[in-house]
Parts: structure tokens; C-alpha cells; sequence
């Protein structure tokens, strides 16, 4: 009996991963753009609430959003595509395809230049849509207005992020009465390792286990090689080693749609192509966002705080709003263990079921929904949203979605005094 319980364990689990796995591939079929991982402009993906246990209604929430859409991170990519493009041009080394994106390029060369880094018109929609919907699926939280407190890194697209988020809440209900704030006083809860934050932390990094595997997921080697020729009848002379010119036209292709030039570039890649490499380069943010977890333990730590503060009425705010990275989401996601992040798989073909990068998309956010029952300010029940999605936590609990807040509370503080140094 013993032997066929395990067994029946063991085909749940594997049943159980196949699902998962299949529902991954069904997500980047239904949306190709996934496959763009962080650069994934937010899917603002359909999702049903379950309704909250007898007697419970939401009253605060507890948030932290990613900046929106955005021009690329990095100065050197738009340089290094204007240097190689006019070169090849100047050169007649490109194909009629590669004229052809090299003469739209050319043309939009210096709003790419001065835009490095900065919010999008989109990113400021997105950030105007997710406030909308939060009030619409929470409106007891907000419908007699309140305080409410937003903070945001120092970097001007969070700030932004945040302006737009906050006008949209003030929209809704304009008795709504929020503070917005961008400073060092706030690093901590936010970006606590920012090098202008006076408190200073030292946690740990780790690696993921799937670096140990000897398994191997499948990488298209030719793929750059296949994109090049697409645009240059010869690379001969150009600036660059044919990787990182690849690796740079992929990065452009990915961030086209956040700044408004989805199509600039033609055939030269398509989606099929990026889908087909998605589960490499998934691998390869896993092991970004799994390393540095512990480092925002004071977000956390600062989650937990804030919602103490309301619960004991030492805080009469109705919200509590974060702004940062996905440096920061990323890692958060994996620290508390949404949705199975935490596991850390040795098998690298099981990361794809744990995490997927686009859940780090641009705008990405987790909020925190807390409910208050009928028997006292201790009866409390919070849940998760990922991306607008009900999510699961690694907390023990009889009504997920829902857990208990004191089971919560208990769970992650112990987690973060096991890495505190």
C-alpha cells in the first residue's frame, strides 16, 4: 500500500510538471511577445478573482511595480547599431533587407539616442491601466478614499511609473489623497542597494542548482549567423564580433514594441525565432533574478512593516505603493517564492515551470490584497497578485488563494532573519 501511495505521488508530480510545461508553451503561442522576457511589454493577461472566504472584504494593499515600458537600458546599443549600420552602408555590404533597416534606423536615430532609458508614452498607459484595474477589482479598498503613500527609486522612469499610477487613482476618486515620494530616506524600500541609500546591508548570493546539471538545453547556435545574413552581405571590416552584433540586433528587435517602432526591422528576425529560444534565454534570467534574492530582503522587511503599522493604527494609509526594477521584482518574486520561484530545480528543463522572465515584463508588479474578517483586527487574510493573476505562495493555508496574515507574517520573517548578516 505504502509502495503504491508513493507511486501515485510520483505521477501526480510528474502530471503535474507536464501541465505546467505545456501551459508555459500554450502561453507563448497565445502571445509570442513573452518570449521577449523583460522586454515583454505587460500582457495585461485575463484572469477571474476568486472570491474571498464568508465575511471578508478588502481594505489596504501593499504593492511594487516595475517602471513601465521604456527606450533600451543601455546607450551602447543604439550607438553601436548607428556605427555598424552606416558603416556597412557606407561599405555596400547590406542586403536590400539591411537597406531597408538601416534607412528607418537613420531615420529615428537621434529620438533613440536621447530616449535611452526613458518612459514611454506606453509605459506611462500601462502604469494608468494597472492603477485602474486595481481600484475597479478593489473598490472597498478605495471607495472612501484615504491616504495613501508611494515611493519610488531615484531614476526618473520609476518616477514617472509612480505619477501615472497615483493620477490614475486620484481619477478614480479624487478623494483619494496620496503621497509621493522620491528620495534616499526610502531607498530601502525600493532599491536597498542603491549606492545613495545611507543604510547599508551585505547578504549573500547564490546560484542556482541547474548550473550544476550535466543536462543541456538545446541552443540554436546558428541563429545570430542566420540574422547577420539577413542584413549584411558581408561582415568583413565591420565593427564587432559576429555574437554581439547578433546579440545586439535581437536586443533591438525586443524592445521595439515598448518605444513605439514595432516593424522597423522587417523579416530580419521574427517571432517564431525568438519563441524557439525562449527557454535558453529564460535559464539565463532565472539564474539572474535567483542570485541576488536575498538582497531585497528590506523590501520585504518593509512590506511587513508598513502593514503592522496599519493593522495596529499607527498607519491610516489605504495603500502602500512601490516603484522600482526588475532587479528588484524579479528577485522579490523568487525571495517569497511566488508561484514555485523558490524551487530551484537541478533539472535546467524544470526552470520553465517555476519561472518564466516575462512575469518580469516591463510594469510587472506584485500586489498584496489584505482582507479583514468579522472577528477582530487579528482576522486578517491576505492574497497575491502577480501581474494582475491570483498567485500562489509557499505559505500553509486551507483557502488559497488566501493565507492567513499571521501565517504570512511568521513565514517570511523567519525567512529573512535566516539570510540577515
Amino acid at each position: 500500500m505504502k509502495r503504491f501511495l508513493t507511486l501515485l505521488v510520483l505521477a501526480v508530480i510528474v502530471l503535474t510538471a507536464a501541465a505546467q510545461s505545456t501551459d508555459v508553451f500554450e502561453q507563448l503561442k497565445a502571445n509570442p511577445k513573452k518570449a521577449y522576457g523583460t522586454d515583454c511589454p505587460y500582457p495585461f493577461d485575463e484572469s477571474k478573482m476568486t472570491k474571498a472566504p464568508r465575511g471578508y472584504k478588502p481594505f489596504y494593499i501593499s504593492h511594487y511595480g516595475r517602471h513601465g515600458s521604456r527606450y533600451y537600458w543601455n546607450p551602447y546599443l543604439y550607438r553601436e547599431l548607428d556605427s555598424l549600420l552606416t558603416t556597412a552602408h557606407n561599405r555596400h555590404q547590406l542586403t536590400a533587407e539591411g537597406e531597408s533597416f538601416y534607412r528607418k534606423f537613420m531615420e529615428v536615430k537621434d529620438e533613440l539616442s536621447t530616449g535611452v532609458s526613458e518612459l514611454t508614452q506606453l509605459g506611462w498607459e500601462q502604469h494608468q491601466k494597472i492603477a485602474r484595474i486595481m481600484y475597479n477589482n478593489f473598490p472597498q479598498v478605495f471607495k472612501r478614499g484615504g491616504n495613501v503613500l508611494a515611493v519610488s527609486s531615484l531614476s526618473g522612469r520609476c518616477v514617472l511609473s509612480m505619477s501615472a499610477f497615483c493620477q490614475e487613482l486620484v481619477q478614480c476618486n479624487p478623494k483619494i489623497e496620496i503621497r509621493e515620494q522620491s528620495s534616499k530616506f526610502t531607498l530601502d524600500a525600493v532599491v536597498p542597494d542603491d549606492r545613495q541609500n545611507p543604510v547599508k546591508h551585505s547578504y549573500p548570493k547564490v546560484k542556482p542548482r541547474f548550473r550544476e546539471s550535466n543536462i543541456k538545453v538545446p541552443e540554436d547556435t546558428t541563429l545570430r549567423e542566420r540574422i547577420i545574413g539577413r542584413v549584411f552581405t558581408s561582415t568583413e571590416g565591420l565593427p564587432g564580433n559576429l555574437h554581439h552584433i547578433g546579440s545586439n540586433l535581437i536586443n533591438l528587435y525586443t524592445s521595439l514594441p515598448n518605444i513605439g517602432h514595432e516593424g522597423m526591422m522587417g523579416n530580419i528576425i521574427t517571432d517564431d525565432e525568438i519563441v524557439k529560444m525562449w527557454e535558453q534565454s529564460n535559464l539565463g534570467s532565472y539564474e539572474w533574478v535567483f542570485g541576488p534574492q536575498y538582497q531585497v530582503i528590506p523590501i520585504l522587511q518593509d512590506i511587513i512593516k508598513k502593514a503592522d503599522a496599519v493593522f495596529n493604527g499607527t498607519s491610516d494609509h489605504i495603500a502602500d505603493l512601490r516603484f522600482g526594477h526588475d532587479s528588484y521584482l524579479g528577485p522579490l518574486t523568487v525571495l517569497m517564492g511566488i508561484n514555485g520561484a523558490d524551487r530551484d530545480p537541478v533539472d535546467p528543463f524544470e526552470v520553465k515551470n517555476c519561472y518564466q522572465n516575462w512575469q518580469t515584463c516591463k510594469a510587472s508588479n506584485i500586489q498584496l490584497v489584505f482582507y479583514r474578517g468579522k472577528r477582530g483586527k487579528d482576522d486578517i487574510l491576505v492574497k497575491c497578485l502577480l501581474n494582475g493573476v491570483e498567485a500562489s505562495l509557499p505559505v500553509p493555508t486551507t483557502c488559497a488563494p488566501y493565507y492567513k496574515w499571521a501565517d504570512f507574517r511568521q513565514y517570511y520573517t523567519d525567512k529573512c532573519k535566516q539570510k540577515e548578516q
